[in-house]
Parts: C-alpha cells; structure tokens; sequence
C-alpha cells in the first residue's frame, strides 16, 4: 500500500538505508510477483530531482533513492507464518552473527543506533520495539458477573506491543521449529531461558493495517509532517570507527530483512 510516491515497504527500507543498512532480504509471499516487479521497473524519477536534456534522450538524477541498496528476493510461501519465513532465508544469512527483521507495517522514527547498542549491551538473542498502541479502543476490566471495574483508553492503560522493528542473533534459528510461528512458539522459549529483550520507546510509532491509517497516513505525507522520514533531517548515521559494521557482507554492507 502506498504512503505518498512509494508503498509502506520502501520507506520501512528507506529507514534501514538511512541509518547504513542496505542490504535487503525480502522474504514474500502474498502479491510476490508485484513487489519483484515493483523494484524491477523502479522509476527513481518519480521522488527525485533530475534534468531532462537532448531532446528526451539523456536524463541525469540530481539523488538517487536505491543506489546503493542490494535486494535479495525470496519467496517464502503464500501462508507461510512470520517463523517459517524466517527460516526460509536461513541459508542467506549464512556468515552473518546478527540481523533486522521487520514486519514491514510500521513506521517510527526511533534511533535505529540506540536499539542495537541496547542489544549488544544485554547480550540476548532477540530483541523487539516495545511502544505504546495508537489505537483508540477503550480498556475495560470486568468482573466474572459483568460488572465493570474500570474502563480507561488503551493509551492510559500502560500496555504496551510489539512495534514490528527486531534484532536477532543469529541463534535464533535454533528456537524456530518447522511450521511454527515466531511469537507463539520461539519466544516463548526465549522467555524461558531469559533470552528475550524489549527495547521500549515512546517516540512516534504507528502501523498501517487499516484504511483509516492508511489515510491518516497519507494525510500527514501530504502535509510534510511524516516523523518516520529520518532521512530528511539528519546527515546517516555511520557506525563509529573502528566499529565492526553489523552484519558484514564482504566486510561492506548491512542488512535487514522485511517480511511484507
């Protein structure tokens, strides 16, 4: 679904881009065939600048959205859950210590650099955002007989989800069984040995899984109020030096991966 010029799963990209991260394994499943030919016929005239000369025939980008991205396309199965497409690109990731996942349905503007320093620093295999819903349901809490003993917005009540934006060890494989899903199944082993770390944020946080997100969404795009583009108001963040780049492809590119 597009937020503006580009679907809800190039910006997710576009994040990880801007903070270094731009190698991509896509682990598809429904709609495969259009997002393969989404990124082959990539039209990057569409959201940048460039000078038309000599009649049509030469075109020169003034910026470039994709440059310097690498995609690896995987199809991963139309039902497949979060937890087998995770284990159907295991194989891509072979070399690597840690990796992103993402669920591709969210948007933040969070400090990418500050959730992998909390990672390393606590050593456990996964690691998810943990933020506050946007929704606007009302929390109750009842008695066995009906009665209401509180009834308060979701925002009031201290709940907190999974934001959708995770880091793993790559030991993670060892938690994933066949058929099984990430959530239900491999945390709750985590959970059990101690291995599982939520990294909480209050900054701007949102999902698209309804219409009415998608339009609240493409009405802050159009207003220029859109906090997830990061890339529009700072200089990329780079690993310090000396800092080993996470996820080393031939010592040169990071990596994330998306599960649209």
């Amino acid at each position: 679904m597009p937020i503006g010029y580009r679907p809800i799963l190039w910006h997710v990209m576009k994040y990880y881009a801007h903070f270094g991260h731009q190698d991509f394994i896509l682990c598809l499943g429904y709609r495969a065939d259009a997002i393969k030919n989404y990124f082959r016929n990539y039209d990057e005239c569409v959201s940048n600048d460039f000078v038309l000369s000599e009649g049509g025939r030469r075109l020169e980008l003034l910026q470039s959205d994709v440059g310097d991205w690498r995609i690896t396309f995987v199809d991963t199965g139309i039902n497949s859950t979060i937890g087998q497409r995770l284990s159907a690109v295991e194989s891509h990731l072979a070399g690597e210590s840690e990796f992103f996942a993402n669920y591709t349905d969210g948007l933040t503007d969070l400090p990418l650099p500050a959730e992998l320093e909390h990672f390393r620093r606590h050593g456990r295999i996964a690691s998810f955002l943990c933020v506050k819903p946007h929704l606007s349901y009302h929390f109750v809490v009842s008695r066995p007989g009906g009665e209401v003993t509180s009834i308060r917005e979701t925002a009031q009540t201290g709940l907190r989800i999974n934001g959708g934006y995770l880091i793993f060890k790559t030991e993670i494989f060892d938690y994933l069984r066949h058929g099984e899903d990430l959530v239900a199944d491999a945390f709750q082993r985590l959970l059990a040995e101690n291995q599982l770390l939520a990294y909480r944020y209050d900054g701007f946080w949102t999902s698209m899984d309804t219409f009415k997100d998608k339009q609240r969404l493409d009405d802050m795009y159009a207003r220029g109020d859109a906090p997830w583009e990061v890339w529009k108001r700072a200089a990329p963040t780079a690993p310090p030096s000396g800092e080993r780049a996470p996820l080393s492809l031939g010592g040169s590119r990071r990596r994330a991966l998306g599960t649209p």
